[in-house]
């Protein structure tokens, strides 16, 4: 049930705040007054859209909070499904509008605004002209019958939904994957000879650096021997060579040494760098006599090489990712080859899985048939009760040749509202005026069979009058001993009905303009309904006629 609305900043709203009892609230006001609005900001606080032009002139935002009782455990848990905590049995749903952005808050923690509105799918049902409008979609006509019997449905229409989501997956990728035998085989062909190609190379981690070193040591070799030769000469034992003149040092450094102490360590410095030299010499002797490069050497390490390289520059940067790559082609290469075989196991998991749809797909269409059946004798005393006093309604069901997430029915309201007439789609039967009543009859009869507690009519009382529209002001009553019902209208009979009774009036001064939201007393009440139907010009006898029409109304619901 919806406790309490508090708007601020929003449009021509300065601030009000609204405490909503239970049974029927009825909202009145002048034209221009900002019934609208009020209505309108309950919808943007649940999820609708919002627009920066809301934010009140000279105001940094806009606010608008729902205070919601949760007394059903099972809507409890179900809104605790959506991620939503709760302290006690109330949810608090704001929406703050700024500039730049809209902050969206449920028990004052932050949420998306699809949360809002599936939370709100929940706590409320809001029946405006555009709803009305939706009569005219046989897609409605649809939702609307299995909201009737969504508790016998027992999970059906979800399993239906699901199975059709798979099934709907696997016939497109049985088409995606239609490959034509001589495409397959090419593919096959092609694979296999970069498979090939990969495997016979062999690559080993590290090996195109080996062979690059290998072939820079290779294509160098004159040069390299012509160095090492000079290099040989220079610290060999050859007359002018670094060992001949270290040799000399050596001996004189070694008579020296008989007459200086400091001098001896010179002498071991230097005979350990003529050991060094000697040991250079002795290994780059031994280098230069194995230092033998063959042509045929030469040609194997460049073949290798352009080998390898040329598989890199194909299938990889690295040794790796060529690995990789050949992994990826065995897979494919799997994949076309068992291509028969595996598109027999999709084609039978299709074939499992349509039988099962077909399967779900009757048991919810004879759900749907039984309770269709139903619904329309509910349907048509609901009308009678709005005064289509001989009007005919059938609910036809008619079958689909193709799946759909909701099954292969498809569903279209049929209706005579005039004696002698056929029964017409409704939307081709009804005026705006009977549309808005269909839809009343509608609501009062799923109601009873919904765990929503608030419904909340703005609109409803749109070309009717008289009879019909006391009839309405009934079946609005009616609909208030077991739910809460918020009503918006400008008919004295609806407003005479409210249990609770509330005014809106624009409040203008020198420069500005706002909106306010009164509870009314009963002598209040009284008066307003007086304003309803005298209009301008309120006499005594119009006081009388709005106090009996009040009492009558208090009549009325006592004996219902």
């Amino acid at each position: 049930m919806l406790l309490n609305l508090h708007v601020k900043n929003l449009a021509i709203i300065d601030e009000v705040e609204v405490d909503f009892s239970d049974r029927l609230n009825v909202l009145t006001g002048e034209t221009g007054a900002g019934k609208s609005i009020i209505i309108g900001s309950i919808n943007t606080a649940l999820g609708g859209k919002v627009s920066k032009d809301l934010i009140r002139k000279d105001a940094e935002f806009a606010l608008i909070e729902l205070l919601f009782q949760v007394d059903s455990p099972e809507e409890r848990e179900q809104l605790e499904a959506l991620g939503i905590s709760f302290e006690d049995d109330t949810l608090l749903i704001s929406r703050k509008i700024t500039a730049s952005r809209t902050i969206n808050r449920m028990n004052g923690e932050s949420v998306t605004v699809g949360m809002i509105r599936k939370a709100a799918e929940l706590l409320i049902d809001i029946h405006g002209q555009n709803e009305q409008q939706s009569l005219l979609r046989k897609g409605t006509h649809l939702e609307i019958l299995d909201r009737y019997a969504k508790e016998e449905f027992a999970g059906r229409v979800e399993a239906l939904a699901d199975t059709y989501q798979e099934y709907k997956k696997l016939r497109e990728e049985l088409s995606e994957k239609e490959i034509p035998e001589e495409e397959r085989l090419r593919e096959i062909s092609f694979l296999q000879y970069e498979l090939d190609e990969i495997e016979s190379a062999k690559l080993e981690p590290g090996e195109e650096e080996e062979l690059e070193q290998a072939y820079r040591k290779l294509s160098n070799a004159t040069e390299i021997a012509e160095g090492l030769s000079g290099v040989y000469q220079s610290t060999s034992q050859e007359d002018g060579s670094v060992s001949e003149r270290l040799g000399e040092s050596i001996r004189t450094l070694s008579q020296l040494a008989e007459y200086d102490g400091r001098v001896a360590d010179f002498l071991n410095q230097i005979s350990d760098i003529d050991a060094l030299v000697t040991d250079f010499n002795r290994d780059i002797s031994d280098y230069m006599d194995e230092f033998d490069v063959g042509a045929e050497e030469f040609a194997a390490v460049e073949k290798r090489l352009d080998l390898v390289r040329g598989v890199k520059a194909k299938y990889g940067k690295t040794t790796a990712e060529v690995r990789a790559y050949g992994e990826e082609i065995q897979q494919k290469l799997a994949y076309f080859e068992e291509y028969d075989s595996h598109r027999k196991e999709l084609q039978d998991k299709l074939q499992k899985l349509e039988k099962k749809l077909e399967r779900l797909c009757r048991e919810v269409s004879k759900i749907r048939r039984r309770n269709g059946k139903i619904l329309e004798e509910e349907i048509v005393r609901a009308l009678n009760d709005l005064n289509f006093l001989q009007v005919k309604f059938q609910i036809s069901i008619e079958e689909r040749e193709e799946y759909t997430a909701r099954g292969r029915d498809e569903v279209e309201f049929m209706i005579s509202t005039n004696p002698g007439m056929e029964l017409r789609p409704l939307g081709k039967a009804a005026s705006g005026g009977e549309l808005s009543r269909i839809m009343l009859a509608i609501k009062a009869v799923i109601a009873g069979h919904d765990q929503i507690d608030t419904m909340i009519f703005d609109e409803i009382d749109v070309g009717i009058s008289g009879r019909t529209a006391q009839m309405v002001a009934e079946k609005m009553a009616m609909i208030g001993r077991s739910h809460q019902v918020i009503c918006i209208s400008h008919l004295s009979q609806i407003a005479a009905m409210a249990d609770t009774h509330f005014l809106i009036e624009k409040e203008n001064e020198a420069d500005s303009t706002h909106t306010e939201i009164r509870l009314l007393t009963e002598e209040e009440s009284v008066e307003e309904l007086a304003r309803i139907l005298g209009g301008a010009k309120i006499t005594e006898a119009v006081r009388k006629s709005a106090d009996e029409m009040r009492q009558l109304a208090k009549q009325t619901k006592e004996n219902a």
